[in-house]
């Protein structure tokens, strides 16, 4: 995640055509808050997190729109996994 960013927002070469760094782009509104949801489940499984995303470099769409597997399958996939998830 903290390379997607750093590539995307210091306009690195190394990686800017990948289809996940693409996915990403004009994003990093949604890019950043997946961040702070994953230092949130980092927190409440103990683990202490100490890289910060820059807040104010957080520009673009806040909601990412573009699925490498759509929504209603991943739903689908857990669902299947049997597991107590709230999905």
């Amino acid at each position: 995640m903290h390379a997607l960013w750093s590539i995307i927002t210091n306009n690195k070469k190394a990686y800017s055509n990948h289809p996940e760094t693409l996915r990403w782009k004009g994003r990093l509104g949604a890019l950043y808050m997946r961040h702070e949801k994953l230092v949130e489940e980092m927190a409440n499984r103990g683990y202490k997190h100490h890289t910060p995303l820059d807040p104010e470099l957080a520009t673009g769409e806040s909601e990412q729109t573009e699925f490498v597997t759509p929504y209603d399958e991943q739903v689908k996939i857990l669902r299947e996994r049997g597991c107590d998830c709230k999905v």
